[in-house]
C-alpha cells in the first residue's frame, strides 16, 4: 500500500465485490482511496474520535465527493476507510481542504496506510440492496422528491420493467427506469434517468440510455425530455394522445403508431 497525507474515513464492505457488470468508459477516471488510519496511542485515538465526525461531514459535502465511509475497526486504534472522488481534480481539492482543516492540522502524526486507484463505474440491474441509494440519488440529481417517489411507487406497484444502475464499489452513481405504457403497440416509458451531480456530462447517462434501448428491442421507448439531448440516441418527437403530448414527448422504436392513445403507469398520475 502507498501512504498519502489525506485524512479520510469510510468503510464499504461491498467495495471489493460490487464491481460487476458492463464497464462504462469515462473521459477521465474516478479516484478511489481505501485503507486505514492507525493511531499510535490513546492521545491520537481521542484526536480521531473528536475530529473525524466533522471531517467526514465536510468531506461528504464536497461537490466532487461520491463516497466517504469511515468505521472504527475491532481494534479501537484503527479506522478503515473507503472514499470515491469524481476525478483527480476533485481528490486534489479534498486534500487541500483537509490539510487546512482542524483534522488535517491535528492528525499529522497518525499513520495513513492507503491505496489510491483509478476506477470506473459498471452498469448492471438493480438489486434490493440498491433501493435506498437509488432513492437518494434521484433526490440529489433532481433537487426534489418527485423522481425518487416515482421510482419507489413503480417498484411498489410491480411496474419497474427494467431498473438499471451505474455503480462503483457499492456506490450508486446513475439510475434509469423503464415502466409499462398501455398502448396499441409494445411500449415502455423511459423515466427517470438520474446521474450523480458530480458526474454530469461524463457519459454515464448516455450509457444507461443506450443499454435500455438495447435491452428492450421489441418495444417502443417513450420519454419526455430535451430533443437536443435525446436525438443523439435516435429519439424523435412523436404525436401521441397523452397528458404529456407536446414537443418534448419523444420516442424510438419501429412499432410506433403516431396518433395512438397511450397511458403511463398509475405512479405517474399520482405525481399530479
Amino acid at each position: 500500500m502507498s501512504s498519502c497525507t489525506c485524512g479520510h474515513h469510510h468503510y464499504h464492505p461491498a467495495a471489493a465485490c460490487d464491481d460487476t457488470g458492463t464497464p462504462i468508459a469515462l473521459d477521465r477516471p474516478m479516484i478511489a482511496l481505501t485503507g486505514r488510519l492507525i493511531c499510535a496511542g490513546t492521545a491520537e485515538m481521542l484526536t480521531a474520535l473528536t475530529l473525524l465526525p466533522d471531517h467526514s461531514r465536510l468531506s461528504r459535502a464536497e461537490p466532487g465527493n461520491l463516497r466517504f465511509d469511515l468505521a472504527q475497526s475491532e481494534d479501537p486504534m484503527v479506522w478503515t476507510l473507503d472514499e470515491l472522488f469524481a476525478d483527480a481534480e476533485a481528490y486534489a481539492a479534498h486534500q487541500a481542504r483537509m490539510k487546512a482543516s482542524d483534522w488535517g492540522r491535528s492528525s499529522t502524526g497518525i499513520r495513513r496506510d492507503f491505496t489510491r486507484s483509478e476506477v470506473i463505474p459498471y452498469l448492471r440491474a438493480e438489486t434490493p440492496a440498491d433501493q435506498q441509494a437509488i432513492h437518494a440519488l434521484n433526490l440529489a440529481a433532481f433537487g426534489g422528491a418527485d423522481e425518487a417517489v416515482l421510482v419507489d411507487a413503480l417498484r411498489r406497484d410491480g411496474d419497474l420493467n427494467l431498473s438499471l444502475v451505474a455503480a462503483q464499489g457499492g456506490t450508486i452513481l446513475g439510475h434509469l427506469a423503464l415502466s409499462p405504457i398501455s398502448a396499441p403497440f409494445p411500449a415502455l416509458a423511459l423515466a427517470p434517468v438520474a446521474v450523480a451531480p458530480a458526474l454530469h456530462g461524463r457519459g454515464i447517462g448516455s450509457a444507461l440510455i443506450r443499454a435500455a434501448i438495447a435491452a428492450r428491442p421489441g418495444y417502443s421507448l417513450i420519454l419526455l425530455g430535451d430533443p437536443a439531448y435525446y436525438s443523439r440516441f435516435g429519439f424523435q418527437p412523436v404525436e401521441l394522445k397523452s397528458p404529456y403530448a407536446g414537443p418534448y414527448l419523444q420516442a424510438i422504436g419501429a412499432g410506433l403508431q403516431p396518433g395512438a392513445t397511450i397511458t403511463h403507469a398509475p405512479a405517474f398520475a399520482a405525481l399530479g
